[in-house]
């Protein structure tokens, strides 16, 4: 209803063709048909399925999201004879773990000229071609402005390209900034400033919730968020989503700001009484995607589990434990999660059907709360969640056995070696660091715990044989 509302005030047009009412007819237009220098475009919308899931459950009540490709074959067949080129503007985007992407929606139907996509945060420098369809994107949080041009021969369309430019650069170029707006802007950041630039703790190393991290696997973010989820609720197992986690925050000063940036979305703890055969099925539906990145990868505490990529999807997990004892699957336990989890978002549907128990603060109270209570942090990935098969199938291959004369001083470029300690560099890798050192990654991967020994961060610290 409110999107409805605001499409009413917006000064442009909102549409999409396969966002369905119970009674089958759409929410929204479908599409447009904008005439320039004689020529005329149809341009229509299509909306990621994944909104079903993707938002609180409650937001879309009443709504079906139908398959994009077959409501697409439909529009374009509608527009053929009238325009002179059609645009898809989709939120579908191109991650594997999406079942459905603009690159599924070029393959079916090619008869789409152009795809302006989103969702996935892809940044496309020159666009891609896919079945003779262009598809373009700009990454994310307007880093990029992106740019198609279409050349037309006597009324045909004969070529297609893409392009990005900086957002800076754009604006330099081309815009000059809305004073009223830019006073409205100026005057709320100035009442927000005191507030957001607050310290509320401090961290020695640099919190990781970068988007290829939090999705894929543990992140000392991820795990310092549950850990706050814990502390506030007593409970016994914490699980939020990866992809709530939208920033890092580098070491130094921690400010309200920065925390705010990190959870922007205002989500708050619940708990349930949930049995452990459920939160095995979660911490499945959790590590569905890997090693492809999902919105819905648990960051988790007060509980240790291991899984092995190679198995099927759902008979991924090979061990479970909750502070310390294997999980009990008719057990209950006491969960904390966030809302949208709660009532089934990501897809953790098996949450659903749970009473709620309590309700604790946002994600960001929580976790400003537990970092003022902390002081300073020196969080790091603890090995919560283990990848079975990342030392057989995926873990870098092994240094060559060291030869038998004295070991050669480390390289100029190596960080200082201070007490056997190594501390990681942007672009390290175990193998490298095995080999500055003459020993093998397996060797470092034995004396540290790191879950999966292809991903360490800068400002890690690894310790040497």
């Amino acid at each position: 209803d409110r999107l409805l509302e605001l499409g009413k005030l917006a000064r442009f047009p909102i549409v999409s063709a396969n966002v369905k009412r119970s009674d089958g007819s759409r929410l929204l237009p479908p599409y447009v048909i904008k005439e320039v220098d004689g020529l005329k475009l149809g341009i229509f919308g299509l909306t990621t399925p994944e909104t079903a899931f993707k938002t609180h459950p409650n937001n879309v009540k009443g709504l079906a999201f139908a398959n994009p490709a077959e409501e697409a074959k439909a529009i374009v067949a509608e527009l053929k004879g009238k325009v002179d080129a059609i645009v898809a503007i989709a939120h579908l985007g191109v991650d594997a773990s999406s079942a459905d992407t603009s690159l599924k929606l070029a393959q079916a139907v090619p008869d789409i000229d152009v795809i302006l996509d989103g969702h996935s945060h892809t940044t496309m420098e020159k666009g891609m071609l896919e079945n003779g369809v262009l598809i373009a994107q700009t990454g994310e949080y307007l880093k990029n402005v992106g740019r198609v041009d279409l050349t037309f021969a006597n009324g045909k369309l004969t070529g297609k390209t893409a392009s990005l430019m900086t957002k800076q650069l754009f604006v330099d170029q081309a815009i000059a900034p809305d004073r009223e707006v830019s006073s409205i802007v100026d005057e709320v950041k100035k009442r927000q400033e005191s507030v957001l630039q607050e310290v509320v703790g401090y961290t020695g190393v640099k919190l990781n919730g970068e988007r290829e991290v939090v999705r894929k696997g543990e992140s000392n973010l991820g795990s310092l968020i549950a850990d706050a989820m814990l502390s506030e609720t007593g409970a016994d197992v914490a699980i939020t989503n990866g992809g709530g986690i939208r920033a890092s925050i580098e070491a130094g000063p921690i400010t309200k700001g920065q925390v705010i940036t990190v959870l922007p979305f205002g989500n708050y703890i619940q708990t349930k009484q949930v049995k452990g055969s459920d939160i095995r099925s979660a911490l499945e539906l959790g590590v569905s995607a890997y090693p492809e990145s999902l919105g819905g990868f648990p960051q988790v505490a007060g509980v240790e589990f291991e899984f092995d990529p190679s198995l099927p999807k759902g008979e991924r997990i090979t061990s479970i434990a909750v502070k310390g004892e294997p999980l009990d699957p008719q057990r209950t336990y006491v969960l904390a999660t966030n809302d949208f989890m709660a009532a089934g978002g990501d897809n953790y549907t098996m949450f659903q059907p749970y009473p709620i128990a309590n309700d604790f603060s946002s994600l960001e109270e929580s976790l400003i709360a537990y970092i003022r209570q902390t002081g300073e942090l020196q969080a790091s990935a603890a090995g919560r969640i283990r990848v079975k098969a990342a030392e057989t199938a995926s873990a870098p291959a092994p240094a060559p056995a060291p030869a038998p004369a004295p070991a050669p001083a480390p390289a100029q470029d190596a960080a200082p070696q201070t007490g056997g300690v190594y501390v990681v560099k942007p672009g390290d890798t175990l193998t490298k660091i095995a080999k500055l050192y003459q020993t093998t990654w397996r060797e470092l991967h034995r004396l540290n715990p790191i879950p999966n020994p292809n991903l360490i961060f800068p400002g890690q610290t690894i310790e040497l044989p």
